[in-house]
């Protein structure tokens, strides 16, 4: 694969697939920020890009060349603080497949700053990466029907906060009071990609 390849999405869609998830964030900015288009949505390493009239694929390319042209350009992150408590129904069973204890597990969760790689599963979830590895966990073998609101979770390389309830299929760890989507505020979703996120104690 070259550094981007697009590839068609329909006939007003095309998706870049990216040689990484900070190629993703910083193109999926850079078309952001161009207005061009009707709508921008990073993945882990693409970007979906739609409009509503020619195919521009051309510019597309262009802009996304040019905000890979210098590797160490970074839009301003924001960092986002969410409180959390520990003692998820899942934290035990974590602290044995990582060979710790529970008390470690937390505070290595609390210790490592995350980034928001993309938003996705519903709205407002935030697959943050840069944990740290010794938490890497799989996913449970049969999700559960129902995860409370502002659950704390990990899977594999991600954390993430589930912002209503749902069916999942991660660890859950911890909860948090903070709301991760909320329809009438703007934005809706509290986290975007490429931000900085921290966990700090209740």
């Amino acid at each position: 694969m070259s550094e981007i390849d697009l590839r068609r999405a329909g006939d007003r869609g095309a998706l870049l697939d990216l040689a990484d998830n900070g190629a993703a964030v910083r193109v999926a900015r850079r078309l952001s920020a161009s207005g061009r288009f009707l709508d921008v949505v990073p993945g882990h390493r693409t970007v979906l890009v739609t409009w509503t009239d020619d195919p521009p694929h051309e510019e597309i390319l262009a802009l996304a060349a040019e905000a890979l042209a210098v590797p160490d350009e970074r839009a301003p992150t924001r960092t986002v603080e969410i409180p959390a408590g520990y003692g998820g129904p899942d934290l035990d069973e974590v602290a044995r497949l990582c060979g710790c204890s529970a008390e470690e597990v937390v505070s290595r969760h609390l210790a490592s700053e995350y980034t928001v790689a993309f938003l996705g599963f519903a709205p407002g979830f935030g697959y943050l990466v840069g944990g740290d590895p010794r938490l890497t966990v799989p996913r449970l073998d049969v999700p559960r029907p129902r995860v409370p609101a502002g659950t704390v979770a990990i899977a594999g390389p991600y954390s993430g906060v589930y912002p209503r309830e749902s069916p999942g299929g991660w660890r859950l760890i911890g909860a948090t009071a903070v709301t991760l989507f909320d329809p009438a505020r703007t934005p809706p979703a509290l986290l975007a990609a490429g931000d900085a996120v921290r966990f700090v104690p209740e």
